[in-house]
C-alpha cells in the first residue's frame, strides 16, 4: 500500500427543481404584483431528462487498430478489468499514441489532435504508410452497463478520404446496435473521458467558454440561463418598440409641419411635448370624411402585396424534377440491399482470409473461392459500394430539392386570412403545396398554383393603386404614416411599462442567479483545488477559487491565481508545467462527475514539462483517480513509472514497440532488469542476427540490464536510508560522471565517488571485467551462439547479486 494523500472526492451535484426554488425565492420577493406575474410568465419549465442514449456505465475492455496512425498490421492493447491505473510507455514513434486516437476516433468520430490543423496534412497523414493494403480500422472492445455487456465499437474506412467510413457496433450475440444506446451522445459532450496532449495546453488558452458551457450544463444551470435571457429580450423588445415609436414621432413631425391643412396643424399639437395624445390622434383620424384609416392601411397592404417569386419557383422545380428524374434512374429504394449484398461478400472474403483455403463454408464445394473468385468479389464489393452511395445520393437531392420548393411556400398572410375572395383561395391552393411530398406530383402542383397566384396578386395591386390614386390632396398619404404612428406608439405606451417591470424583475434575479451558480460550481472548484494542490504541493502559485462569469455562449472561468499570496494573471505568472497542471485540475472534476457514465480515462502525455515534484504529484492524482475508474496514461516519459515505483503505487505498466515497417507490439512490463535482459536474451538466441551487429548491440543491450539492477538498488537505499524524495533522488543520478561504473559505486557502497572494484569482485568474481568492457564500449567479439549465452549468464549473475545487497553506511565521504 502507498502512503497516499485523501483521494479528492469527485463532485456529486444533484441539480434538484431550480423552478420550485426560484418560485419559493419570487413568492418571498417582495415585488410589485405585476413584477412577480411577469416572472412567473417567463419562467421556463424543468428541462426534461438529459439523458440521450446510452445503456449504463462504460469501461474499457482493449484498444485496436489496423493500418491507422503509427500502426501497420492490426494490433490489439487489452486493458485489466475494473478501477486501476494503467501506464502504457513507449518511446517517440513506438505508437502508444496512435491507440490513444485509435480510442478517441472510434468512440467519438473524432481525432481531437487534428481538429484545426490543415486538413490536407490529416488526409495525408491518417492512414499508415507502410500498410497501403490494410483496411482502416480502430476498434474498441466495451463492458457496458451494470451487468458489463461485451459491446464492440469499431470504425472502418474504405478509400484513401477520412470521410469515407463506416460505424459498426456490435454486442457480444453478433445483434447490431445504434451507436446513441451504447454511448450517451450527451454525455460524451459533458463528460468526456479524453484529454489528449493537444488538449493539454489548448483547453486552457482564451475564456475557457467551452468548459464554462459544459459546467453550466453539468450543474443543471441551464434554466437559470434560460430564465436571464427571456427577461433580458423582454427589455430589449420592449426598447426597441419605444424606439420605433421615437424615430416615427421625427420623421412624421416634419412632413405634418410641410404641410398646410388645419388636421396637420392639429396633429402637430398632438404630437409634441413630453407625452404625445394618442386620444386627440385616435379622434383625429376617426373623423376624417374621406376614408377610413382601416381602409387606407388595407389599400396600402394592398399596393404592396407580393406572391411568389415565379423564377425562383420555376428554378425549384426544375431542380426537383430533375432530382426525381436521377432518384427513378438509379432506383434509390435498392440502396440497403447493395448494403448487405456487399457486407456478404466482405464476410465470405474475410472468411477466405482467415481460413486460407478455397473451400465453401456454405455448398460445400472445392476450390470455388480462389483467386479469380476473391479478385472478382472485392471487384463487385466496390460496385454495390458505389451503387448504395449513388442510390443514397439520390434520395437526399429528391428530399433536399422537396423541401427547397415547400421553403418557398408562404401562408396566406395574417391580415388575409378572414376575407372570402378569389386572392385567398388561390394561396390556400398554393399553401397546400407544402403538404404534397411525391416529388413529381409537387412539381406540377407548384408550378399551376404559383403562376395562377403571382397573376391574382398583381390584379389585386393594380386595383388597390387605382383606388388610392382616387383620393385628392397631400392629407390621405399623411393621414396613413399617422395611423401607423398611432399603432407604434400605442404598443410603446404598454412596453414602457413593462420594460420598467423587466429591469426591476433581472436587478432582483442577477444575484439569486449568481448565488446559485457558486452555490453549485462549489465542490467542483474545491475539486479543482485539491488536484492542484497534489500536483504543485511546493509551487509557489496558488489556485484559489474556480468561478463561471457569464452566460452559456459569452461565459468565461475565471481563475483565482496569486503568486506568494499576491494575486496574477494566470497564464503569464505560470511555466508550461503549471498550466498542465491547470488543464489537468479543471479537466478531472468535469470527467469524474458523478453523473458520467464513463468508468475510463484516458490522458495523453500529462507529464511533459514537469518537474521531478509535480511528477510525483500527478501519480498521487492519477492513483486518486484509479480508486473508483480505469485510468489510461499514455506518456513516453518513464519519470512516471519512477515516481509510482518510489511510491509504492500499485500499477499495469504496459510497453509498446514498433519495429520495421510499423510492426507494433505490447507486453506487460513488471520488472525493469527482468525486460532489458529478455531483449537481449531474444537477440542473442536470434540465429539470423549478423555478428558484427551482435558485437556491438549485445554488449549495450547487457550494460542496460546492469544499470537497470543499479538504479532500482539505489533508489531503494537514498529512499529508505537518506529519506530522499524523488527529485531528489533523480537528480543524484543524474549528476554521475562515469555512468555505470558511478551507478555501480552509488548502489554498492553508498558513494559514486568510491572505487567499486573490491565490492564487485566480492559479490559476483570476475563482475568487474565486464563492467570495464561496458563502460569503455569496447568492441567485443562473439562469434558464436555460446557466446553470446555466456555473456547473458555473466550479466544476469552480475545483476542478481547487485539487487541482493541489503542496505549499508556508505564508506567515507558519502554524501
Amino acid at each position: 500500500m502507498t502512503d497516499q494523500q485523501p483521494s479528492p472526492a469527485a463532485p456529486n451535484v444533484a441539480p434538484g427543481s431550480l423552478r420550485d426554488l426560484l418560485l419559493n425565492r419570487l413568492n418571498g420577493s417582495g415585488l410589485a404584483p405585476q413584477v412577480q406575474e411577469l416572472l412567473r410568465e417567463l419562467l421556463p419549465d424543468d428541462p426534461a431528462g438529459n439523458s440521450g442514449g446510452g445503456t449504463g456505465p462504460v469501461q474499457l475492455r482493449s484498444i485496436s487498430a489496423a493500418g491507422w496512425r503509427g500502426i501497420g498490421p492490426r494490433t490489439t492493447l487489452e486493458l485489466p478489468p475494473g478501477p486501476g491505473l494503467v501506464v502504457v510507455s513507449g518511446p517517440n514513434g513506438s505508437g502508444k499514441s496512435s491507440f490513444a486516437e485509435a480510442a478517441e476516433t472510434a468512440i467519438t468520430g473524432r481525432n481531437s489532435r487534428w481538429e484545426g490543423r490543415r486538413a490536407s496534412d490529416w488526409r495525408k497523414g491518417w492512414r499508415n504508410l507502410h500498410s497501403p493494403d490494410v483496411t482502416p480500422e480502430v476498434c474498441v472492445e466495451l463492458t457496458v452497463g451494470e451487468r458489463g455487456e461485451t459491446v464492440t465499437v469499431r470504425r472502418t474506412w474504405h478509400g484513401n478520404e477520412i470521410d469515407a467510413v463506416r460505424t459498426e457496433v456490435v454486442g457480444r450475440d453478433g445483434a447490431e446496435r445504434k451507436p446513441w444506446e451504447v454511448i450517451d451522445p450527451q454525455a460524451l459532450d459533458l463528460a468526456r473521458p479524453f484529454l489528449p496532449y493537444s488538449e493539454l495546453g489548448s483547453m486552457i488558452n482564451g475564456t475557457l467558454g467551452g468548459l464554462h458551457d459544459a459546467f453550466f450544463k453539468l450543474l443543471g444551470l441551464e434554466l437559470l440561463a434560460e430564465f436571464d435571457a427571456r427577461v433580458k429580450n423582454v427589455d430589449t423588445e420592449c426598447t426597441q418598440t419605444i424606439k420605433l415609436r421615437d424615430t416615427l414621432t421625427v420623421s412624421l413631425l416634419t412632413e405634418l409641419q410641410d404641410l398646410d391643412d388645419p388636421r396637420a396643424r392639429e396633429a402637430v399639437q398632438a404630437l409634441s411635448g413630453t407625452r404625445p395624445d394618442l386620444a386627440r390622434v385616435r379622434s383625429l383620424l376617426e373623423n376624417r370624411s374621406t376614408a377610413s384609416a382601416g381602409e387606407l392601411t388595407l389599400l396600402q397592404q394592398y399596393t404592396g402585396l407580393s406572391g411568389p417569386d415565379l423564377k425562383e419557383t420555376a428554378d425549384a422545380v426544375a431542380r426537383l424534377r430533375e432530382a426525381a428524374a436521377t432518384a427513378e434512374d438509379v432506383r434509390y429504394g435498392s440502396a440497403e440491399d447493395a448494403r448487405r449484398l456487399a457486407r456478404l461478400l466482405e464476410a465470405a472474403l474475410e472468411h477466405r482470409r482467415r481460413s486460407q483455403s478455397a473451400h465453401c463454408p456454405v455448398c460445400g464445394s472445392e476450390d470455388q473461392l480462389d483467386r479469380a473468385w476473391a479478385e472478382q468479389a472485392r471487384s463487385q464489393v466496390e460496385q454495390l459500394q458505389t451503387q448504395a452511395a449513388d442510390a443514397e445520393a439520390a434520395r437526399q437531392a429528391v428530399s433536399v430539392t422537396v423541401r427547397a420548393v415547400h421553403d418557398l411556400v408562404q401562408p396566406v398572410p395574417v391580415w388575409l386570412r378572414g376575407e372570402t375572395s378569389l386572392l385567398v383561395s388561390l394561396w390556400q391552393n398554393w399553401a397546400l403545396c407544402r403538404d404534397i411530398t411525391h416529388p413529381r406530383e409537387l412539381a406540377d402542383r407548384a408550378e399551376r398554383a404559383a403562376a395562377a397566384l403571382d397573376e391574382a396578386c398583381r390584379q389585386v395591386r393594380d386595383e388597390a393603386a387605382q383606388r388610392l390614386a382616387e383620393y385628392d390632396g397631400a392629407w390621405q398619404p399623411t393621414a396613413v404614416r399617422l395611423t401607423e404612428w398611432l399603432a407604434a406608439a400605442e404598443a410603446a405606451e404598454a412596453a414602457s411599462e413593462r420594460r420598467r417591470h423587466a429591469r426591476k424583475a433581472r436587478t432582483w434575479l442577477r444575484p439569486i442567479i449568481d448565488e446559485l451558480r457558486d452555490e453549485r460550481l462549489q465542490p467542483f472548484a474545491k475539486r479543482s483545488q485539491e488536484v492542484w494542490q497534489m500536483l504543485c504541493e511546493h509551487s509557489s502559485v496558488t489556485l484559489g477559487s474556480v468561478t463561471l462569469a457569464g452566460t452559456p455562449g459569452r461565459g468565461r472561468v475565471v481563475l483565482d491565481v496569486s503568486v506568494d499570496d499576491m494575486s496574477a494573471p494566470a497564464y503569464s505568472v505560470m511555466s508550461q508545467g503549471e498550466l498542465h497542471s491547470l488543464a489537468l485540475s479543471l479537466f478531472l472534476p468535469r470527467a469524474t462527475h458523478a453523473v458520467s457514465p464513463f468508468g475510463f480515462l484516458l490522458i495523453d502525455d500529462p507529464v511533459q514539462s514537469m518537474d521531478p515534484t509535480k511528477v510525483e504529484g500527478l501519480a498521487r492524482v492519477l492513483d486518486a483517480c484509479a480508486h473508483d475508474r480505469q485510468v489510461v496514461v499514455f506518456t513516453h516519459d518513464t519519470r512516471i513509472q519512477q515516481a509510482i515505483e518510489h511510491l509504492g503505487i500499485a500499477a499495469t505498466v504496459l510497453r509498446v514497440t514498433r519495429r520495421s515497417d510499423s510492426v507494433v507490439g505490447v507486453e506487460q512490463v513488471n520488472d525493469p532488469v527482468a525486460q532489458a535482459l529478455s531483449e537481449a536474451r531474444d537477440v542473442s538466441r536470434d540465429a539470423h542476427v549478423p555478428q558484427e551487429v551482435a558485437d556491438h548491440v549485445l554488449p549495450a543491450m547487457c550494460r542496460r540490464v546492469i544499470e537497470a539492477a543499479c538504479l532500482e538498488t539505489v533508489r531503494r537505499r537514498l529512499r529508505d536510508e537518506q529519506g530522499l524524495g524523488l527529485g531528489e533522488i533523480e537528480e543524484r543520478i543524474d549528476s554521475l560522471d562515469h555512468r555505470t561504473k558511478g551507478q555501480v559505486a552509488l548502489a554498492l557502497l553508498g558513494d559514486e565517488r568510491q572505487h567499486a572494484r573490491e565490492a564487485v569482485e566480492g559479490i559476483c568474481p570476475g563482475g568487474w571485467q565486464l563492467i570495464e568492457t561496458f563502460n569503455s564500449g569496447a568492441h567485443m567479439t562473439l562469434p558464436t551462439l555460446d557466446d553470446r549465452r555466456e555473456l547473458l549468464r555473466r550479466t544476469q549473475s552480475l545483476a542478481s547479486a547487485i539487487r541482493r545487497q541489503p542496505a549499508a553506511q556508505p564508506a567515507g565521504g558519502a554524501r
